[in-house]
């Protein structure tokens, strides 16, 4: 063999961060453990614990540089927002987060007072989802970086999972979508003008801040699941869009071995988000689908329990269908009545480009 050969590598930007986790779970195999419900497939793993009790278990990590930019991301914010992405996790399982342990990367320009900003954010967002950090790790790093676990309970029958998606379900988002991706672009543009150093040039971001809230404190969706066990209702399958929403439909058609078709028309955008794109003149509904970090809900659900849901706190914005019924597993009408296929799209953290570059 061609010592070449031998030594050949892969780049990770050629299977993704998506084809990654496959690679993952066929080098480990699945457990066979009787106790590990669900293990890597889904937002979160699932073991029980007991009786009829489970255990939700997430990680999740905030690298400088690929997740955030110190720059534009106050550190207070960042704290909320790396427990919050853990919190939305558990959330898409439908489960409540009780616990967290939180270690911390340090580099050396990070001071004492920065790092008391951050735990200040993550205590706030403790206090949000009434849960409490009980441990955690701090080591040096050559840059800042936040690795979360949390631990979230539910009986094992209120657990929902990707693959539970029927045909003939509604698919459903939670809130609107696109705006974190509105707020990034405008804190990068601004970013941008300040480093060029344009004369006079003093930002205004009053009239985003909307979006920019969005994309540094973006809230889990805790109280939507609340209020769903308050309702007695349970949807058919369930996830959380933090990569887009067109790549987390595509999560649950492949789970669930199902189609969609979605309906731009229908995706709810807020008017800052739409605003925020016709300034940049660029199409709003790629913000909607391809985005990210919106930690909204995506959830299927028979049209009749929708009748149970408040109809102010969700938008239809699709419907599942028999794989074999088109070519491609995700199509979109768009708003002239075109149907075309939907790629899974969405932030690849080993392809895309960090903050700013």
């Amino acid at each position: 063999m061609d010592p070449q050969e031998q030594t050949q590598q892969t780049a990770l930007a050629e299977i993704g961060e998506f084809g990654l986790i496959a690679l993952m779970r066929e080098t480990l195999g699945e457990s066979e453990d009787e106790s590990v419900v669900s293990g890597i497939a889904d937002d979160a793993a699932v073991y029980r614990t007991g009786g009829e009790r489970v255990h939700v278990l997430t990680t999740d990590t905030l690298v400088e540089g690929v997740h955030f930019d110190r720059a534009f991301m106050p550190l207070e914010h960042l704290g909320f927002k790396a427990l919050s992405v853990n919190v939305s996790d558990v959330v898409a399982m439908n489960a409540t987060p009780r616990y967290a342990t939180v270690s911390i990367g340090i580099p050396q320009n990070v001071s004492v007072e920065m790092v008391t900003t951050i735990y200040e954010g993550l205590k706030q967002a403790c206090n949000a989802y009434d849960m409490h950090i009980v441990g955690g790790d701090t080591n040096a790093s050559h840059g800042l970086s936040l690795s979360i676990s949390v631990v979230g309970a539910a009986d094992e029958d209120e657990v929902v999972y990707r693959r539970g998606a029927q045909v003939g379900d509604k698919i459903c988002v939670t809130g609107d979508i696109g705006a974190s991706y509105a707020g990034l672009k405008v804190l990068l543009h601004n970013r941008e003008r300040l480093q060029e150093q344009e004369e006079n040039f003093q930002p205004d971001l009053d009239p985003y801040s909307y979006v920019i809230r969005r994309h540094l404190a973006p809230p889990a969706q805790l109280t939507v699941i609340r209020d769903w066990a308050d309702a007695g209702a349970q949807p058919r399958s369930l996830i959380d869009i933090s990569d887009g929403l067109s790549a987390e439909v595509h999560h649950i058609c492949e789970a669930s071995d199902v189609g969609a078709q979605l309906y731009e028309p229908a995706l709810p955008i807020d008017p800052e988000t739409r605003n925020t794109a016709t300034e940049f003149e660029e199409d709003v509904t790629v913000y909607a689908l391809f985005g990210g970090e919106d930690y909204e809900l995506a959830f299927t659900t028979p049209e009749d329990d929708l009748e149970t849901l408040d109809p102010q706190t969700y938008t239809v914005v699709g419907e599942v269908v028999a794989p074999e019924e088109k070519e491609e597993p995700v199509t979109i009408q768009r708003a002239n009545g075109q149907t075309i296929p939907l790629q899974p799209g969405g932030f690849d953290h080993f392809a895309d480009s960090p903050p700013g570059q």
